[in-house]
């Protein structure tokens, strides 16, 4: 049984890895058409070796970096598109395994950080400690296990508190509108219930896939809860607590393995389905390379067995180290319960019907415990997926435009339903 186990486990996490049939075997000939391909593929689409800035500045827009520091010491890396004189600042916070990259992957005119530079916004993309861009920490190593010993908790009361306060004391101004997607949003929750003083410095909250309930998931990801304790182990002994990093096997991959027909990047897609929900039509076959360099980007395994812990209790709530461990940290044998009547942001609150991950009930049930929320948004379109809110091809139209204009028409002295 435990052999058994393991096996699932590394099957699970080698998804993101999987190495189509047709690559296992290669003969001379074959090795210089993949070459060929590859080059004309970055020839025709450099981002796929491009970081952040280099793809904003690509596109035409100016970028900047700002390094800031958390209250236990990690190391941030913020992303920006300055606006001009009088422009509102804006925040945009990835997903897990997700970085800055994800919110200008779909291009000039169809990315929401280009869109929101081109109605005169002064974009800000944050990254979470321990993607791409944040592995850093005034004394830790991502070498050491103790750097990797944080969930979505941390996150949310200490990164996202350094990059809000960062800029509004820079802007000297309330940040205008937050945009979450996925983990983006679960960590401003977490925030805005447990640290309201932060949470006053945000005028809205915008929240794409909100990942808070989870408990109805049709994911994949779900069957990982009967291994956990393995899991645990696995991760600690396999991969240092670290959960899927960006690294060259995956460049590799993302250059030579999902980029030469339509049957290689069909399966490679069938990954990203598989987890997050099934959206062919939506799906950008082109894009892959450009994913592949980008994500996933790395996350704290304990990250990934706080969201198991969610699914299974069905509750949102602190981590659960146990009852022994419990009564000393929180004094009770469970973990406290994350107050979401605490939170006075104004919230809307977008999902997808075909989101494998965050499920319509869960939304529901989010909305029915929030105090303000100003629009509860059904995406138009019966197979939109989780990643559809970053990569779909008519996010655009089905998504972004309500954005804009829910924005736009907001008045932070009496703020209305768009429903």
């Amino acid at each position: 049984m435990r052999s058994t186990a393991v096996m699932y486990l590394v099957t699970f996490y080698g998804l993101s890895y999987a190495v189509p049939a047709s690559m296992t075997a290669v003969n001379e000939s074959s090795v210089k058409e993949i070459s060929w391909t590859s080059w004309k593929q970055m020839k025709n689409n450099s981002d796929v070796i491009l970081d952040t800035l280099q793809m904003i500045r690509k596109a035409g827009y100016p970028a900047e970096a700002h390094v800031i520091t958390t209250e236990d010491g990690y190391i941030l890396t913020l992303h920006r598109i300055p606006g001009g004189n009088g422009s509102l600042p804006v925040l945009l916070q990835h997903g897990l395994l997700c970085t800055s990259t994800d919110w200008v992957i779909l291009g000039k005119g169809k990315a929401l950080a280009y869109l929101l530079a081109d109605q005169g916004y002064d974009v800000w993309l944050g990254n979470f400690r321990g993607n791409t861009y944040s592995r850093a920490h005034i004394s830790l190593s991502p070498s050491d296990l103790k750097f990797w010993n944080f969930s979505f908790h941390e996150i949310g009361m200490y990164d996202l508190p350094a990059m809000i306060t960062f800029i509004t004391n820079m802007r000297s101004q309330p940040l205008h509108t937050y945009i979450g997607h996925s983990m983006g949003t679960t960590t401003f929750y977490i925030m805005a219930s447990e640290r309201p003083e932060i949470a006053r410095m945000v005028e809205m909250m915008i929240s794409f896939a909100p990942a808070v309930f989870i408990s109805h998931m049709k994911s994949p990801f779900k069957y990982i809860y009967p291994f956990w304790k393995i899991y645990q182990i696995f991760m600690r002994d396999f991969f240092h607590d670290e959960f899927l990093p960006q690294g060259n096997f995956l460049r590799f991959l993302s250059k030579y393995g999902c980029d030469q027909n339509f049957i290689e990047k069909e399966i490679c897609a069938l990954l990203i389905f598989a987890i997050c929900g099934y959206d062919p039509e939506q799906f950008d076959y082109n894009l892959l390379p450009v994913i592949l360099n980008h994500d996933p980007a790395g996350a704290s395994a304990k990250t990934i067995l706080h969201y198991i812990q969610e699914y299974q209790s069905g509750k949102f709530r602190q981590y659960d180290y146990g009852r022994e461990e419990n009564l000393l940290i929180y004094n009770s044998p469970e973990p406290p319960d994350y107050d979401l009547a605490n939170i006075t942001v104004p919230i809307a609150l977008f999902y997808g019907p075909g989101d494998w991950l965050v499920n319509i009930a869960d939304v529901k049930k989010l909305y029915s415990l929030l105090p303000k929320v100003v629009d509860l948004y059904e995406v138009p379109w019966p197979k939109f997926s989780h990643s559809d809110f970053i990569w779909a091809k008519d996010a655009l139209k089905l998504v972004y435009k309500r954005t804009l204009k829910l924005m736009k028409k907001r008045n932070p002295n009496n703020i209305t339903s768009m429903n």
